[in-house]
């Protein structure tokens, strides 16, 4: 056949070891680790979702090499501890049943022991290790590694590589980016010691080097080692592009795969996960760069979800390979709908940072557009109903159409009505919005999933009473949404005032002096979003903090972007009055004060669709409602939702 992306599905050769296409996946840690730092059923059923969507390898996130000085309850691998190599034997042949290479990230975190810790405190008690003696910025004693603690550490990635190989792995990973202990050693900013591991670059970059050695004699010729390292940390005292170039030439021999990402994590989470708030793809200069100089392949990462993106990197020689993690969250079946020619079918990652913040808070996983995430142990395949019935989903926001989908998936016979022009309820505004604009394609990408199952999609449909007893549907669905809260507060319905839900409506109306009402998530984006576009902006918020609705990954990087563009706050400040010049408020001592703007955004939150339920909760012997018109949530929540509304039917 003739393949729309050839470069992205030709195999490539890396040691000795085929890889069926170009698309590998990065690591992402894993969703249940036992007591005893074992991978969990939980999370063998988590990689093996994307080996079974055709990537060319999957690499499991993170083994860590040496627990005496890294005591973070990440994965261990040792042959003392019960179930240790047999969980990560399964795990292996869980990922190469289905053809792709299992891979694992041998890593140390170094000075930031702990980070993934959910119980925050227990950071307190653990001894953090890094090249030399300080403080961390949150205040917390490092310790200098010895000579000796150094030379077993470097011993233990062999001893786990060797582990790992016999465990069924073919190639490691050696995480030496993001400001992990290796990274640590190679940046100046971290590295400050005065002997053979410190000073000039080349004594910097030893402890890559003879770790690189020790895990080569392990696992033997042939077997191939991927290095992970920033391509440039991005900060000021870090290490720069050129620092990268020179590290990648001096461990090259060393590597079978060389992956350059970018950043320290520390220094800027946005930037080591790009956030949505950057271009698609931000890391491309970097590796573009170094490959220049070096023999080995290369592979990029960051932010990569689109095929047309992906194929020019590696068909205009920039980098051999891409990496995704999220995107293959999103999707775990991207891969396989680039090698048969439908990518029209994908699910892109929004870049919310649900999986991550889900990771952080609960120590589980999730993702805000695949329901499967975390779950997969609960059953991958739509299983066919036994009963063929009517359903009827009113609503074609995401709720409704992940309803819809898994529905007609299993054998129903499913209408969709939506009083809309188009699919995507809620998610349709954000086409206004660059940084969000694949929150809008979501919409897209489902509504055309939904109809290639099967779903009768009507467009511009209202239903009522009467229009659901003439279908006469077994099931109803009802995912009518939520609608726009608007408070008795005089002047609101005037006509310099905007409803953030219809922005993309009257965009074009908006004054280049803009009063956003209400500073939670939707309100606070909206106003980086009119900074963006050159807008003097005034974000107004009755409460004391700005968008304490936003998971704890995505706030601060959105919170620093109001900072950085110049969006003025006013925190504690109670909106009385719109008039055509701006707002009158009330501060929190009680003072009126007048904000001017000519045009205001009332950004106040949403409220469910209870109406429409209400209505229909006797039209069909089953009623079931999902999403915000049963709470007003999350679009997580909401495709969650709908999914096991359809699988319950």
């Amino acid at each position: 056949m003739e393949r729309k992306y050839p470069n992205l599905s030709k195999p490539i050769q890396i040691g000795n070891v085929y890889f069926r296409n170009r698309m590998f996946g990065a690591p992402m840690g894993g969703t249940d680790i036992t007591a005893d730092c074992t991978i969990g059923p939980k999370t063998t059923a988590f990689y093996e979702l994307r080996a079974k969507g055709g990537v060319a390898n999957v690499t499991v996130s993170e083994l860590v090499v040496h627990p005496k000085t890294e005591a973070s309850h990440m994965y261990h691998l040792d042959l003392q501890t019960v179930n240790s190599l047999a969980s990560f034997t399964y795990t292996a042949d869980a990922i190469r049943r289905h053809g792709a290479i299992a891979s694992v990230e041998l890593s140390h975190s170094g000075q930031y022991a702990g980070t993934y810790l959910v119980d925050k405190d227990k950071k307190e008690g653990m001894a953090q290790w890094g090249p030399s003696a300080g403080l961390r910025p949150d205040g917390r004693e490092v310790k200098e590694l010895t000579k000796e603690l150094i030379q077993e550490i470097v011993e233990a990635y062999g001893e786990k590589a060797a582990l790992a190989k016999k465990a069924g792995f073919e190639m490691v990973m050696i995480h030496g980016g993001h400001g992990w202990l290796i990274n640590q050693f190679l940046s100046p900013f971290f590295n400050k010691r005065t002997d053979e591991y410190g000073g000039p670059l080349e004594n910097r970059v030893r402890f890559a080097i003879e770790v690189l050695e020790s895990v080569r004699k392990a696992v033997g010729p042939g077997f191939p080692i991927e290095f992970r390292m920033s391509g440039s940390e991005l900060f000021e005292g870090g290490y720069t592009l050129e620092d990268g170039v020179e590290i990648a030439k001096l461990i090259e021999d060393k590597i079978d795969l060389l992956h350059v990402s970018a950043g320290t994590y520390q220094k800027g989470f946005g930037v080591t996960h790009p956030s949505m708030f950057l271009e698609h793809g931000p890391n491309v200069y970097l590796v573009a760069e170094i490959k220049k100089h070096v023999k080995v392949p290369v592979a990029t990462i960051g932010a990569l979800n689109d095929p047309e993106k992906m194929e020019e990197i590696i068909a205009s020689g920039k980098a051999d390979i891409v990496e995704m993690a999220r995107a293959l969250l999103a999707d775990p079946e991207l891969p396989r709908k680039v090698m048969t020619n439908n990518d029209h079918l994908i699910v892109k990652c929004m870049r919310c940072f649900t999986c991550m913040a889900e990771r952080a808070v609960t120590g589980t996983r999730r993702c805000t557009v695949n329901p499967m995430i975390g779950r997969e142990s609960d059953g991958l395949e739509i299983i066919p109903a036994a009963n063929k019935k009517k359903v009827l989903v009113v609503g074609a926001g995401p709720g409704g159409l992940q309803a819809a989908y898994t529905a007609a998936r299993r054998g129903h016979d499913v209408v969709l009505c939506d009083s809309n022009d188009e699919v995507g309820g809620i998610l349709i505004g954000e086409k206004a919005i660059p940084f969000k604009y694949s929150m809008y394609e979501l919409g897209v990408s489902l509504g055309r999933l939904a109809k290639e199952a099967g779903v009768d999609i009507r467009l511009n449909t209202t239903v009522d009473k009467a229009y659901a007893q003439n279908e006469n549907a077994d099931v109803i669905i009802v995912a009518a949404g939520s609608k726009a809260l608007v408070p008795p507060i005089p002047g609101l319905d005037g006509a310099n005032v905007i409803q953030a839900t219809a922005y993309h409506h009257n965009q074009d109306q908006v004054k280049d002096s803009v009063i956003v009402l209400g500073g939670g998530l939707s309100g606070t984006e909206l106003a980086v979003h009119l900074a963006n576009e050159g807008k003097a902006v005034k974000l107004v918020e009755m409460g004391s903090e700005l968008a304490p609705d936003a998971n704890i990954r995505h706030r601060p990087l959105l919170l620093d972007e109001v900072n950085k563009k110049g969006v003025e706050v006013f925190t504690d400040h109670k909106g009385l009055q719109v008039n055509d010049n701006g707002i009158v408020c009330l501060d929190k001592e009680g003072n009126e004060v007048v904000l001017e703007g000519r045009t205001v955004i009332c950004a106040l939150g949403q409220v469910a669709r209870r109406d429409i339920v209400d209505e229909l909760i006797d039209e069909a012997p089953i009623v079931k409602t999902v999403g915000d018109c049963a709470k007003v949530a999350t679009i997580t929540t909401a495709i969650y939702q709908g999914h096991h509304a359809a699988l319950d039917i």
